[in-house]
């Protein structure tokens, strides 16, 4: 099972990338961000559905990996930056200016720790690990949706 738990809270295994592993786990959102996008296009509560499930998941496998590294906010776990991004890149169209910019926004705002989210990282447990990259995943949210709403991208 710790395996299993390790296998995607290290984001199948890029969280062990020795450069950048949050950068590398949140390419691997793009992929899954897109999907996920497809099913809002279909139907908006089996998306926010999948996407509530997938946050509660990531949170239960934080809190098992990092009891598991012994480590709080381990680097290697990633799984909270593909939730973040999920977050960034919702409901954004399939194109590559909205999905790089989300994920560039997504980044600089998870490195620099934007108000609130170095706080959120204070809580303990897996809510702790994930909350930070969901409020800088939020940020990047509404800032792509008034990009394209302003049709600057």
């Amino acid at each position: 099972m710790r395996q299993i738990i390790l296998f995607f809270a290290t984001g199948a295994g890029t969280g062990y990338i020795p450069w950048f592993p949050g950068s590398a786990g949140t390419l691997l959102a793009i992929p899954l961000s897109l999907g996920l996008n497809r099913i809002a296009g279909v139907s908006l509560p089996l998306a926010l559905l999948t996407l509530a499930a997938f946050l509660g998941l990531a949170t239960w496998l934080c809190r098992e990996a990092e009891a598991i590294l012994q480590e709080k906010d381990c680097r290697r776990i990633v799984i909270d930056e593909v939730a973040g991004f999920l977050l960034a890149n919702l409901f954004a169209p399939a194109e590559f200016k909205p999905v790089a910019l989300a994920f560039i926004l997504f980044r600089i705002f998870d490195i620099i720790k934007v108000f609130p989210a170095g706080r959120a990282e204070k809580i303990r447990g897996g809510l702790g690990v994930i909350l930070d990259d969901l409020i800088v995943g939020l940020y990047a949210l509404m800032i792509v949706r008034l990009l394209l709403f302003w049709g600057a991208i």
